[in-house]
């Protein structure tokens, strides 16, 4: 079989392979010592708690523990799938996501593509540090800003509709409003920090194509959708399939900030239920079975977004 092999490819060499990655292993080892740190980290913190999953199959006791916990199959999933409660959590979970997707994921591109026309350099890094800022607070801070501001008693928006002859509005104590309260606060927080990630993509574009448009005569509007947006076309495909792999995250901490048995109706998703079964009742399986079914889910969307992002843009994340 060796011979055949090596007569059908002259340059065949058994072992080869494995001999040129050894050395390159020796002659790189203090690289691939760097690596020791992020692939620990990623087998303690990421692979080694994937274990814990089979507990969603169990009737899990604290006392006994994970493997003297009896086994029970599919029975959570079950009641899972038979629980009203579960799809009216699923139902405000992908609204809020799509809004989120909808209303907050072209804001960083326009703020992006609006960034780079600006020739100042003092007043673009002081446009920046400004949107920027917000990402750096805490939600803790954030939900205690907005509830004061928002507080249907003394709250700045509250005085300005009454001054306006308005009526208060109890922004979070309303389910017509409370989907519109965590979507304006997301993206008051984040919109700004994500428009790195396209400013970014937009420095690495070749500057002769600008050049060559300016002496076609094209203007800036005509440049910027023209080559920045196409230039950054492959950046904002890969964001938005990251955004679908998360899909049904939908912002649990910032929810569980905000949110109250009053608006549970609309603002109660996968991520608080999951907190209100788990902790809340003690139910460790239950909660395990509906965050495995939140993974699945994830890892299902991610995939399906990298393929039809390869197959009708040529582009994906792998």
């Amino acid at each position: 079989m060796a011979e055949q092999e090596r007569a059908a490819f002259p340059g065949y060499a058994p072992g080869k392979k494995t001999k040129a990655w050894k050395k390159k292993a020796l002659t790189h080892y203090d690289l691939y010592l760097l690596l020791i740190p992020g692939l620990a980290y990623l087998i303690v913190f990421k692979y080694v708690p994937m274990y814990g999953l089979i507990i969603a199959f169990k009737d899990f006791n604290v006392f006994k523990g994970i493997g003297g916990s009896p086994w029970v199959g599919l029975e959570h999933f079950r009641n899972l799938f038979h629980s009203s409660d579960f799809y009216l959590v699923l139902r405000n979970t992908l609204l809020i996501s799509l809004y989120k997707i909808v209303i907050l994921f072209p804001i960083p591109i326009v703020i992006a593509l609006f960034l780079n026309e600006v020739k100042s350099l003092l007043w673009k890094k002081t446009v920046q540090t400004v949107i920027y800022l917000p990402h750096f607070l805490s939600w803790v801070v954030i939900a205690g800003l907005f509830v004061n501001i928002l507080s249907p008693s003394g709250g700045l928006i509250n005085q300005l509709i009454v001054h306006l002859g308005g009526q208060p509005v109890k922004f979070l104590l309303d389910n017509d409003w409370f989907r519109s309260v965590l979507v304006a606060t997301a993206g008051w927080k984040d919109s700004g920090w994500n428009a790195i990630i396209f400013l970014a993509a937009i420095a690495g574009i070749d500057q002769e194509q600008y050049e060559a448009a300016k002496m076609d005569g094209a203007g800036r509007l005509r440049m910027m959708t023209s080559i920045t947006l196409p230039g950054i076309a492959t950046t904002i495909f890969l964001m938005l399939i990251i955004r679908l792999g998360s899909i049904l995250e939908a912002g649990t901490e910032q929810i569980l900030l905000l949110y109250n048995p009053s608006v549970y109706q609309s603002g109660d998703v996968i991520g608080t239920y999951i907190y209100r079964m788990g902790l809340g009742n003690l139910d460790y399986s239950f909660s395990a079975a509906v965050g495995f079914f939140n993974s699945v889910v994830g890892f299902i969307l991610v995939v399906s977004g990298n393929y039809a992002s390869k197959k009708y843009a040529q582009k994906g994340v792998w």
